[in-house]
Order: C-alpha cells, then structure tokens, then sequence
C-alpha cells in the first residue's frame, strides 16, 4: 500500500475491527435482527455506515487494499463512533494528516452523533460553525441536496452562496437578500467566537471581501447574529417550495451545531415532509453511487 507500512496496514485493521465489535446495531440506529453471530457490528453495516463498497472495507479490515483517503478515514470514524483520540489515531496509522477542527474533515461528537441517528423522520444535518456540512441523514439530503461532498473554501456553504450563483436554487429568489444578511451576520458572530488569528475564517472573510461585492457590503454593515432558529422556504426539485423551521443545537465550543427542519405551523408542509420520505430518499438511493472516498450530489447547492 503506498504511503503506508505493512505494519501500519495491519494495526489498521485490527484496529477497525476492534472498534466494530464494541458497537451494539441500536447505538447506530440500525435492528439487532436475528442469527447475530459476532458481537457488535458487521462488516457490511459499517461500509453502509460509512459509505464504501464492502469490499473495500473489508480489505482494509485485512490490512490491504488502498490507502483510505482523509475523507474516508472521517467517513469511518463517524460510523464507529470513534472520539477525538480514537479519530486522530486512525489518522496516523492511514499516514494521512490529522485534520484541522473546523473543516470538512471534522470530527463529529459521538453523543451528537447519537441525536441526528434518533431523528428518522425529521431532515437533519451536523454542520460547523462556518456552514460546513459533515454529515447529514437521509431526509436531509433529500431535503437540501448532499452538502457534505465539497472540500477546500467551496466546503462552507456561506462560501458558496456568495461564489455560485446556482447555490441560490435552494431558496425562492425573493428570499435570496435576507439569506444574504443572516449568512454574513452569523459568519460574523462565528469569527468573534474563534481565536483572532484563525487562519480558516481570516482567509473565507478575506476572499468573499475580494471577490463579492455583496458580501463586502453586507459585511460593512457589521450586523452580527447566530443563527439559532430560523424560519426557511426550500425549494425542492421535485415537490416544490416547503416551508420549514430550522432549529440548532450548538456544541459546548460552538464550532458545531445540529440542524434540523421541522414543517412550519399553518402550513402543508408536514404532508411535503412525509411525502419527501418517500420520494425524495429514493431518488437520491437510486442516484448514489458506491463509493470509496468521494460522494455524489443530486444539487450544489
């Protein structure tokens, strides 16, 4: 395996097996079922948990294979309910960079975890604190689309609302000025709970500055605010304009919190929300791919 020892490759996988085998179905929301002959999980449920071919992870269980990708390795240690140690560890013995909290890569509080695995019927999404998805149930990405594939500055969507203008899809375009103003408001609120030389927000603010006027005359206004509810119209492709709740839970630092939508009181969209569960989650299990490393997306925005 390139980048890695036969020694590294073999404690990858023991490692991987280690932690599969202390985790009950019910912990990850998935049923015991019948003729369960190894403790924890099997195979085949932590590759759909994390999503990669079975094959693929059982080769890495046998400490062959490829080098898994740093996506991967977050995909893996979100399936395995890993902590920060644990994710950091599987890091290095993938020889790949541990990642810098905040990003993509980040790694998701297990009990955080544990809440969005308990929300089946309502869309819910793990997001940072610069609108960076990490990882999103089902209804969810029926709902908005599967955010969590993106990397590098196009990995926060406050990035991309401000750089492509096909991100705007998601909201009525009546909608678009005061989306806008909440995005930039709350992003403001983000970078004055960081450390001041945070080099991660410094250079998003920096570059939506240089090359969105919008963004830099919303940021001279100086309005700073959390989003922490907030009532939305999302377009659907399918079903058309829902029109939803949106409610966070925030972590103890602030850097993550769990999204999730809710149909707005005195409108159909609780019947577009059941309706979504049936036909937007076959659309997206029939468009997906298996995959290795990368995800696919049904919108960008």
């Amino acid at each position: 395996m390139e980048g890695m020892s036969a020694v590294k490759y073999a404690e990858l996988g023991a490692f991987l097996r280690s932690r599969r085998e202390r985790i009950r179905p019910s912990d990850v929301g998935l049923p015991a079922g019948p003729r369960r002959r190894v403790p924890g999980l099997r195979r085949e449920e932590v590759a759909q948990l994390a999503g990669a071919s079975v094959d693929y992870y059982n080769e890495l269980e046998r400490g062959a294979g490829s080098q898994p990708s740093e996506q991967m390795i977050a995909a893996l240690a979100r399936a395995l309910r890993l902590s920060a140690d644990e994710r950091d560890y599987l890091y290095r013995l993938a020889d790949r960079p541990v990642p810098v909290q905040g990003g993509a890569a980040s790694h998701v509080h297990p009990g955080m975890l544990d809440l969005l695995g308990r929300m089946t019927s309502t869309p819910a999404q793990v997001i940072t604190d610069l609108h960076i998805t990490l990882v999103q149930n089902p209804l969810a990405v029926a709902l908005v689309g599967d955010q969590s594939g993106f990397r590098g500055p196009r990995a926060s969507f406050v990035h991309r609302w401000f750089t492509e203008p096909d991100t705007r899809l998601l909201y009525p375009e009546a909608d678009h000025e005061s989306q806008s103003r909440a995005l930039v408001a709350d992003l403001r609120a983000a970078a004055a709970r960081r450390d001041a030389k945070d080099a991660e927000v410094g250079s998003m603010i920096r570059t939506l500055l240089a090359v969105s006027p919008e963004f830099a005359a919303l940021w001279a206004d100086h309005d700073v605010a959390f989003r922490r509810d907030d009532r939305k119209r999302i377009v659907h492709p399918t079903i058309g304009v829902i029109e939803v709740n949106c409610l966070n839970l925030f972590s103890e630092d602030g850097r993550q919190r769990l999204l999730w939508f809710t149909p707005a009181v005195g409108t159909e969209s609780a019947g577009l929300l059941e309706l979504l569960g049936v036909v937007g989650t076959q659309e997206v299990v029939s468009a997906a791919p298996t995959r290795t490393g990368g995800r696919s997306s049904r919108r960008s925005g």
